[in-house]
């Protein structure tokens, strides 16, 4: 017999199955001896009051054996002699639209800019060290795109655009740890998302699709408003009838390449920022209403919103026990974002904090859908000017910042490349500055102790998502104006992390299929 609960305990009494049988058998009176098992289902963490409380839901085994279900892998079928279907960009998008390419029957062919997991850490070390950006192998370029080396953030409030849990199964069957299908808000890590990815890539390999790195797309090639293939950078042309276009919001080539050939596109509002590290310890603290977290309590996350003179300001991609890393895409721009390894175990705690960017704040570079992204790069290379022409990060103490004062010292931080004293209203568009000026004594009156010069705050977070959406047909998810190029996942404007642009993947994939079979 099974029985589903909902139930509070303690941080103490969740961390133990014999405390929560033990609790069990006292609050619902059923003997001790008759729990066979106790599944936690879902997991989360009240830290609202000063006695912190862990809310689970669980599954109740009586007088029977458990037994896990295993998550497997699809029964993908080798299509190596099926119809193609382009893929251009390795991030989640593309690659979750490959494997759903391949359980319907198409043969994916994957190109990808960047380099595979393996070569790709050799450029990261050089862009963290020597300071030398490639422009095709970086934080956001290369096999599994930003996600590889991001926190590995799982969480999603955009359950109605697709099956978020049919995804969560599919990273576990390609090496997720389970876990991720109890947490409220679950990651997997940045030491662990590579093998998970390179699994996946493996896989649409061996059953007959195609993943090609060192890639770049550099045209569409368009007849009669109809997609008949791409061009590469070596000169190769693919063809096909189909294409995803899942290139990642970063990818500006990408946005100047459909603009100079008229392919509709527009600007998007967007948000920019930066990124503030606190010691991890203070963060507990301030959430957990105790000096020491204890060993039953996770790193604590902090989100936080706040209007200031009408414009929202908000944390964004939090990284409890994580570092700030380099994400430029180009030389001659300073782009910060931050990541955890799957135990969250390092000594600060880093998160965006930005500020919305409305049509209004880029109409100073005129009515292009460009101009939005030339707002983004102009404050990009505002903060590489003011930090020396390297990936030396402009910063400042937190309670300076808001005083606008230049910091005399600077402590150790998480950004390996390194930090400069600047005082930040010389980088960042004067409202943006003055926002969050703002916006940290609003931050430090909700969170006692946030508002400290521990803190250090970064120049730019500037990543937040596209500042340009690509339109499509909300029927066929095609683009408005050219048949068989589905515009798709962060980069399109259609997705906003790991979990919806896989979602928005499989979805694009799922539409081109139906629209060869419908051919057929």
């Amino acid at each position: 017999m099974q029985q589903e609960i909902n139930l509070q305990v303690s941080p103490e009494t969740a961390a133990s199955t014999d405390a929560l049988k033990h609790h069990l058998s006292r609050e619902k009176g059923i003997p001790f001896s008759e729990i066979r098992h106790i599944e936690v289902v879902k997991r989360s963490i009240d830290a609202r009051q000063k006695k912190i409380k862990v809310n689970l839901r669980v599954q109740l085994y009586l007088q029977e054996d458990f037994e896990a279900e295993n998550i497997n892998k699809p029964e993908y079928k080798d299509v190596s002699a099926a119809q193609p279907v382009i893929i251009v960009g390795a991030g989640p998008a593309g690659l979750f639209a490959a494997l759903r390419c391949i359980e319907l029957g198409k043969k994916p062919i994957v190109i990808e800019r960047g380099k595979d997991v393996r070569a790709r850490r050799r450029d990261l070390k050089k862009l963290n060290i020597e300071h030398l950006v490639n422009e095709d192998s970086n934080y956001c370029f290369g096999e599994g795109g930003a996600g590889t080396y991001s926190d590995g953030k799982l969480y999603t409030r955009s359950k109605k655009r697709g099956d978020v849990n049919r995804i969560l199964e599919l990273f576990v069957a390609f090496g997720a740890t389970r876990e991720i299908m109890v947490e409220a808000h679950p990651h997997i890590g940045t030491n662990k998302l590579p093998a998970i990815i390179q699994n996946i890539t493996r896989t649409i390999i061996e059953h007959g699709g195609e993943v090609l790195f060192n890639a770049r797309l550099v045209d569409l090639e368009v007849k009669n408003n109809e997609i008949e293939g791409v061009q590469l950078l070596d000169g190769r042309k693919i063809a096909a009838k189909k294409v995803i276009l899942a290139t990642g919001h970063s990818a500006r080539d990408i946005f100047t390449l459909l603009y100079n050939k008229k392919i509709y596109i527009e600007a998007k509002p967007f948000a920019l920022g930066v990124r503030v590290e606190h010691p991890q310890s203070l963060i507990d603290q301030i959430q957990y209403h105790t000096p020491h977290r204890g060993e039953f309590l996770p790193p604590s996350s902090y989100s936080i919103v706040k209007q200031v003179e009408g414009r929202g300001v908000y944390s964004f991609c939090m990284c409890p026990g994580g570092i700030i890393a380099p994400c430029a895409t180009s030389p001659g721009e300073i782009v910060t974002n931050g990541w955890s390894p799957s135990r969250r175990d390092q000594a600060t705690a880093n998160s965006g904090i930005v500020v919305e960017i409305r049509p209004s704040d880029f109409a100073i570079f005129g009515t292009s859908p460009l101009a939005a992204l030339k707002f983004q790069q102009e404050v990009e290379k505002k903060a590489w000017l003011a930090g020396g022409q390297t990936q030396t990060a402009p910063a400042q103490r937190l309670v300076d910042f808001s005083n606008g004062k230049t910091s005399g010292k600077l402590p150790q931080t998480s950004y390996k490349p390194g930090i400069t004293s600047v005082n930040l209203g010389e980088v960042l568009p004067q409202f943006v500055h003055k926002s969050l000026q703002k916006g940290f004594v609003e931050f430090g009156k909700s969170m006692k102790g946030y508002f400290t010069n521990e803190a250090v705050v970064h120049a730019t977070e500037s990543r937040t998502s596209s500042p340009v959406r690509i339109p499509r047909d909300p029927a066929t998810l095609e683009h408005v104006q050219i048949k068989g190029l589905y515009p798709c996942g962060e980069g399109a404007g259609y997705a906003g992390g790991i979990v919806s642009a896989a979602v928005d993947g499989e979805k694009c994939a799922e539409k081109a299929v139906l629209a060869i079979n419908n051919k057929q």
